[in-house]
Formats: C-alpha cells, structure tokens, sequence
C-alpha cells in the first residue's frame, strides 16, 4: 500500500515539475518553421483508425453471418447487436475525424 502511495506521489510531482517544460517559449527556428508536424500525426492518426475500424466491420460483419447461419432464428437478435456493434466502430473514426479538424 505504502509503495503505491509513493508511486502515485512521485507520478503527480513527475506531472507538475514537467508542466513548465511544456510552455510556449520564442518563435521556432527557421529550420522548422515550415513543417506541420500536428496535420502529420493527424493525418497519419485517421488512417490508422479508419483501416482498423475497417477490420473491425469486416470481423463483426463476418461473426454476425456465421451466427445467423448457424442459428436462423437468432436473426433478430443477431442484426440488433451487429448494427449497434458497427455504429460504435464507426464512432472511433468519427472521433478521429473532428478531433484532426480541430487540432488542425
């Protein structure tokens, strides 16, 4: 219990000491005044949720055909937790979206 405490002490004083360093200070150097490294990561952040997002339809779509196959009956149940599974899916690319328009 004690080394937890002192864990969880030592990462809030880690976090307030390091706050400073994150300030904005001067202008940037000329050497990097033309690269625009947040629409990078931003870019590079969209496609990687939306490829994986694409995986995760295609997973679900996939587990959801083999259990109606396997059981027809279950059909309407299958297609409710299916279409509320792939409206969560596509959320997380959503999110990724407005938060690339807005950080960029």
């Amino acid at each position: 219990m004690k080394q937890k405490f002192l864990l969880c002490l030592t990462g809030i004083v880690s976090l307030l000491l390091a706050a400073p360093l994150f300030a904005q200070g001067g202008s940037a150097p000329a050497a990097t005044a033309g690269t625009n490294w947040p629409a990078f990561g931003g870019v590079l952040a969209l496609g990687l949720a939306a490829g994986l997002c694409g995986l995760g339809q295609g997973k679900a779509t996939s587990s959801a055909c083999e259990g109606v196959a396997r059981n027809p009956g279950a059909r309407p149940h299958v297609f409710l937790f299916l279409i509320l599974g792939l409206v969560f899916i596509e959320t997380l690319t959503l999110y990724t979206l407005a938060i690339v328009i807005f950080k960029t």
